[in-house]
Order: structure tokens, then C-alpha cells, then sequence
């Protein structure tokens, strides 16, 4: 028995937009066999940092929301404050992005409520004894409802090598103590050969925790370090990198065990859009050329099946120029060549995957089925 991942491509005509498409796709998949009448449904988006276009745009979000609501549903739109400096680290801040990029109750048809508070600290533990993580925690309004619906861009991670349906679960519904807890383990050291002590890791850190010494190199105080990367992701000259013990494996297993926690003894499903696929997180506020052509929309009920099914699209489609593989890669990426490990080497995306399917969150098997 393999698990089941619908897809469908972007082509359309007159009377069959991409809308239509995304809409007949999902009741395909199956989404009407939950029942939502009067149930509170999280709708799991990432909102995109200001300045970022390759988020997910509002209009998809408001046709699923209608849907749902015919359905019987209260749907509402969620995601959880970031660890990191930006426009997303706390609730006022969150919802003001949120807006700026399109998503409120005019124009997504629900409203949008900030998973963790005001402040990221309003979660829960959800018992779950992973090998990773004993009590993930969780954002309270996550877990307070009774159906949770992802609805994921999938693209590159700098950390976690994509950024797909566990990502935007595991990691988006995590309060900022969770997200902590999934960090923890990768805090970042200074290549003091490659540092040329142009203080962006210093301006982009949260917690105070780098700065600059005499010799005009970065330095780190591993007392305040919370190892959320931040400082990884926004060098340009290696300058920063994750230390030797840490690893984007655990990274990924963490995910996976907090995705479990997210959807434990909950009706769950989940969209993934293959659009714009970005190098790097929606977390910036800029998005880079896209590795490949837009590919379509796919849809499941197991999220482990539709990461791999989303990755295998993305490793068997041909990747553009003038982007970052050919930047990286002058000879050129070929179809069947893993265009994340192309840009991220020192990811495991597959670690993720692996460890979801051994704690029972899914299955890499799947037949695609296209809509």
C-alpha cells in the first residue's frame, strides 16, 4: 500500500483557471471526507516576510477558506511568530506583514490569528516522548482547533535543504520556545579566515549575541546564542557557519516530531504549491530567481508522501538559468539532479523524511495521481 498524492499542472483555458483547478484538486485528493461542520480549522500558511513575492498568494488561501466554509467549517488563517529579527517576530508585527502582503479577512474571507500571541509565548506542550523532542510546544491557537489544513509554498532552506509541508508545519506552527528547542543544537561558529567583518550577521541578530572584536572579526557570545541561524543565512562570504557537531539532520527530525505533535489525534490535510521555487525561506525579505519552472499544485492527507512527492518533481524537472544553480554550477544542474543539495550541500532533506515515516507521521511511497 503506498500512500496517495494528487497533482495538477498550471496549464489553463478559458472557464478553468488556476483557482478552479487548485479547488477541483484538493476535492479530488478527498478534502470533503472530513467532517467540518462546525469544527475550527487551522489553516496553516506561511504569510511571507515584507518584500518576499513568492509566497503563496492570498487568492488561493481565500478559495480554500470558501470552500471549507461551505463545508460547515470556521476556518481561519495561522502561522506563529519567528525566532528571528523581522516582520514576523511578534503578533503586531505578524499581523502587519500579514496584511501588507495581502492576507486579512476582506481579502482571504477569514481571519488571521497569530498562533503563539502577542509575544510567542502563548503555547502549549503536547506530549509526544520523541527521540528528539519530549514536548514539543506549540502554538496555542493550533492546538485549540480541531482540524488542521497546510497550506505550504515549497522551496529551498539554507538550514533544512527545502522548506515543504513538515517545514511549514513543524517549524511554522512551533512557538518561538519550539522553535528554540529545534535550534538549539546547531549553534553557529565564526570562520575567522573567511570573516571580513562587514557586521550583517551583527545587525540581523535578535539576541545580541555577535559582534565585532578588534582584529574586525565576528564573534559569538554562546550565552545568549540561541542557534536560531540567522547569522548563517545572512552572510555572504561563509563567514559564519554551522559548527561540526550540529547537524541539518536533527534539524529535520526535529520538524518531523513537532509535525506529529501539530496534527496528533487531529483530521489533517495538506496543500503544496510548486510555484516560484525559491533557493531560500520565505523568512527573507527578498526571494531570488526561481531553480525551476513553475510545476503545479499537489495535494494529500499524508504529509511525508507529499514532501517527497514535491522534491521528486522538483529533482526531475530542468533547472533554469540565471539563478543560483548556475551561479554555483557553471556546467549547469541536469534533470534527475537534486537541485537543493545542488545549492545547500550541507542539508539532509531526506533525514526528515526518513524519521517522519519511522514515527509513523507518514510514508515516503506514493502514487501520483494527476487531476
Amino acid at each position: 500500500m503506498v500512500a496517495k498524492v494528487y497533482f495538477t499542472n498550471l496549464r489553463t483555458k478559458a472557464g478553468n483557471n488556476l483557482l478552479d483547478k487548485m479547488e477541483r484538486l484538493v476535492k479530488r485528493a478527498g478534502i470533503e471526507k472530513i467532517d467540518f461542520k462546525d469544527q475550527f480549522v487551522a489553516v496553516k500558511i506561511h504569510f511571507g516576510e515584507p518584500g518576499n513575492l513568492a509566497y503563496i498568494r492570498p487568492n488561493y488561501a481565500a478559495r480554500l477558506v470558501a470552500l471549507l466554509k461551505s463545508l460547515g467549517a470556521k476556518p481561519f488563517l495561522t502561522d506563529s511568530n519567528t525566532l528571528y529579527s523581522g516582520g514576523r517576530s511578534n503578533a503586531i508585527d505578524h499581523l502587519d506583514s500579514a496584511v501588507a502582503n495581502g492576507f486579512n479577512p476582506m481579502t482571504a474571507n477569514c481571519n488571521v490569528i497569530i498562533a503563539d500571541g502577542v509575544k510567542g509565548t502563548d503555547f502549549r506542550e503536547v506530549p509526544l516522548d520523541g527521540e528528539y523532542c519530549k514536548a514539543p510546544k506549540i502554538g496555542a491557537a493550533v492546538v485549540d482547533a480541531d482540524i488542521v489544513v497546510s497550506m505550504t509554498h515549497f522551496k529551498g532552506h539554507e538550514q533544512s535543504g527545502f522548506g515543504g509541508t513538515l517545514k511549514n508545519i513543524g517549524m511554522g506552527a512551533a512557538s518561538r520556545a519550539g522553535k528554540l528547542e529545534m535550534h538549539s543544537g546547531s549553534q553557529p561558529k565564526v570562520d575567522a579566515a573567511e570573516c571580513t567583518g562587514c557586521g550583517v550577521c551583527v545587525k540581523h541578530c535578535a539576541h545580541d549575541a555577535i559582534h565585532i572584536n578588534a582584529d574586525k572579526k565576528a564573534f559569538i557570545e554562546y550565552d545568549k546564542c540561541t542557534g536560531c541561524g540567522q547569522c548563517v543565512a545572512v552572510c555572504q562570504y561563509e563567514g559564519v557557519v554551522l559548527a561540526e557537531s550540529d547537524t541539518s539532520e536533527n534539524l529535520n527530525r526535529k520538524i518531523a516530531e513537532y509535525t506529529k505533535a501539530v496534527l496528533l489525534d487531529k483530521p489533517h490535510f495538506h496543500v503544496s504549491f510548486i510555484m516560484n521555487v525559491s533557493p531560500e525561506c520565505d523568512c527573507w525579505g527578498h526571494n531570488d530567481t526561481p531553480l525551476i519552472p513553475d510545476l503545479g499544485i499537489a495535494a494529500s492527507f499524508d504529509p511525508v508522501a507529499l514532501d517527497r512527492a514535491c522534491a521528486d518533481l522538483v529533482t526531475n524537472a530542468p533547472a533554469l538559468a540565471n539563478n543560483i544553480i548556475a551561479d554555483r554550477h557553471p556546467k549547469g544542474a541536469h534533470i534527475h539532479e537534486d537541485k537543493f543539495i545542488l545549492i545547500h550541500p550541507d542539508t539532509d532533506w531526506k533525514a526528515g523524511l526518513e524519521h517522519g515515516e519511522k514515527i509513523g507521521l507518514g510514508m515516503q511511497q506514493y502514487e501520483l495521481i494527476e487531476v
